[in-house]
């Protein structure tokens, strides 16, 4: 059965962050503005207090998160499991992007692995949690990390990422201002 929380209990935190993929969830106001699920992964989710959690943002094709967070700050992170324990947790709350050089990136930033592709952290402040049955998700066995996102930001490297990011993640689908 599934229970709800105003916090992240102790015992789903560990398995959040063990978790080998996750998925964020966003959408603009607009009534016809497009809602956005991002699926994540390699070692990028951590849980910072029960009341607030955070994930390492990478360099990639789109910006939608960021966007949908300056315009209305609704996030919801969604974890479910493809083991034998069948369990999706959901959290809800206000999310916050945290670029480089602002409040709190240095202490956010050295909870993860150095990466660079690393262009923000979102946090969430967490106001509720839910668990449901996944009795409906497969089960799966993971093969491994995928590295291909790590190697093509390594291969361009700090000043073509940042010029990638200007050019690719300025505005949103729905021409929401993003990182530009």
């Amino acid at each position: 059965m599934g229970r709800t929380y105003d916090a992240v209990p102790d015992h789903l935190g560990q398995w959040m962050v063990d978790q080998p993929v996750y998925f964020v969830a966003t959408a603009p106001l607009a009534a016809d503005g497009h809602v956005n699920v991002s699926p994540k992964g390699d070692d990028t989710f951590r849980v910072v207090s029960p009341r607030e959690v955070a994930y390492l943002d990478l360099t990639g094709s789109g910006a939608e998160t960021i966007a949908h967070l300056r315009e209305n700050g609704r996030l919801t992170v969604m974890f479910c499991s493809f083991g034998p324990s069948p369990t999706i947790v959901r959290l809800y709350g206000r999310g916050r992007i945290v670029l480089p050089g602002e409040d709190r990136w240095d202490e956010l930033i050295a909870r993860f692995p150095a990466r660079t592709g690393a262009r923000s952290v979102i946090t969430l402040a967490v106001d509720r949690v839910s668990t449901s049955c996944g009795y409906s998700v497969p089960l799966m066995d993971l093969v491994g990390p995928r590295d291909v996102l790590t190697e093509w930001a390594d291969g361009k490297g700090p000043e073509a990422l940042e010029a990638y990011r200007a050019q690719k993640n300025a505005a949103s689908i729905d021409g929401l201002p993003a990182l530009g």
